[in-house]
């Protein structure tokens, strides 16, 4: 497979390759997710997929990277990605506080970028248990993909860099509420050499995405990976690329957030003109970063798509100066971002009005 060069072409890869892809994944983890003994667990599995389907849509673009095995690279991304929205929604809206829960929790996603881990007892802190074997077969499909790929240990120690960072975060800002704070604050000292710059809140944010692994284990299963462009990954997906796409979900889910008594780490802005001008930075960032490296125009891609996807989403339009908002950042990410962004839209109102998974993107 080519990797896109044009807005168009990435659109039409995405919906028509892609997406049918990405759905007989999902639709298999949803019907496992069902069948969950324990209904605490089942609800919460059941709920992470549902609401959030669009985080495995956007990660799979990063199986571009991945030439002729695309499809092996969609099947890690969805089953990753489908652990983290699990745990998140396990630390989230459960029934623990307990941070040792939640650091055994995310040893799943630990073991899953390990491919000769043994497994564990990954809800030994909690009562709920019987899950059907749900968690252990995510990550073994994880672990399958891995075990496919030449010289996986050239990434591997990348990916569990960007896992402990995430780990770290999810455990810390899930505690009692009175903890989140001093913890996440402690944390962002301890980890000053990679904060860059950053306030304790961005660097928390860049912690928790997900995007960094995707792209490492992309390149390496399409055979492409270097000696030097592991660390070239790293330094142009952490922190910009991972910092603006958290920062965008946390952008649109703040009055969800504020109902549910969640951290969100955009309320630490001075005002609505400082969280415009660090977004605006971070896509900057982002470009600057990304400019160097192999294929580069369709990691040019990425922080404009993230800005299309995340503010395509309709919870923009109850923001505070939410549309503003929109068409400052479409502004900063030019012509490509705002056409993308319009497609998104577009797709998004096509599938209201019918079944499939695709459609040929509007040309430009």
């Amino acid at each position: 497979m080519q990797i896109p060069n044009t807005a168009t072409g990435l659109l039409y890869e995405v919906y028509n390759t892609l997406f049918p892809i990405v759905e007989e994944e999902m639709k298999g983890w949803e019907e496992k997710a069902a069948a969950i003994p324990d209904k605490e667990l089942q609800l919460q599995a059941l709920a992470s997929i549902d609401s959030k389907k669009f985080h495995c849509q956007g990660g799979a673009v990063f199986a571009l990277l991945a030439g002729m095995k695309y499809e092996k690279a969609i099947r890690f991304i969805v089953a990753y990605q489908t652990i983290s929205d699990y745990l998140d929604n396990l630390c989230d809206r459960s029934t623990s506080l307990d941070p040792k829960d939640f650091r055994m929790l995310h040893e799943a996603m630990k073991d899953a970028l390990r491919p000769e881990a043994a497994l564990q007892d990954y809800y030994a802190y909690r009562s709920e248990k019987a899950d059907g074997g749900y968690l252990e077969k995510l990550v073994l499909t994880c672990q399958a993909a891995l075990k496919d790929i030449d010289d996986y240990e050239q990434i591997q120690e990348y990916c569990l860099e960007l896992w402990t960072l995430y780990a770290d975060l999810q455990v810390h800002k899930h505690v009692k509420v009175e903890e989140r704070i001093p913890r996440l604050t402690t944390w962002y000292k301890e980890k000053k050499d990679k904060a860059l710059g950053l306030s304790w809140y961005e660097f928390a944010a860049a912690s928790g995405s997900t995007l960094g692994i995707f792209c490492l284990v992309s390149y390496a299963m399409g055979g492409k990976m270097t000696a030097s462009l592991p660390q070239h990954i790293m330094y142009s997906y952490f922190p910009s690329v991972q910092g603006l796409h958290i920062l965008l979900d946390y952008y649109i889910d703040q009055k969800e957030d504020e109902m549910e008594g969640d951290l969100n780490f955009c309320n630490y802005y001075r005002d609505d003109v400082e969280l415009l001008e660090r977004l605006q930075y971070f896509i900057h960032l982002a470009e600057d970063r990304t400019r160097d490296l192999p294929d580069s125009t369709f990691h040019q891609f990425i922080p404009k798509g993230l800005v299309a996807l995340y503010l395509s989403d309709e919870k923009v339009e109850s923001l505070r100066e939410g549309k503003q908002v929109r068409k400052r950042l479409l502004k900063t990410a030019g012509m490509s971002g705002a056409f993308l962004h319009y497609n998104i839209r577009l797709y998004n109102k096509v599938k209201l009005h019918s079944v499939g998974n695709s459609f040929p993107p509007t040309e430009c």
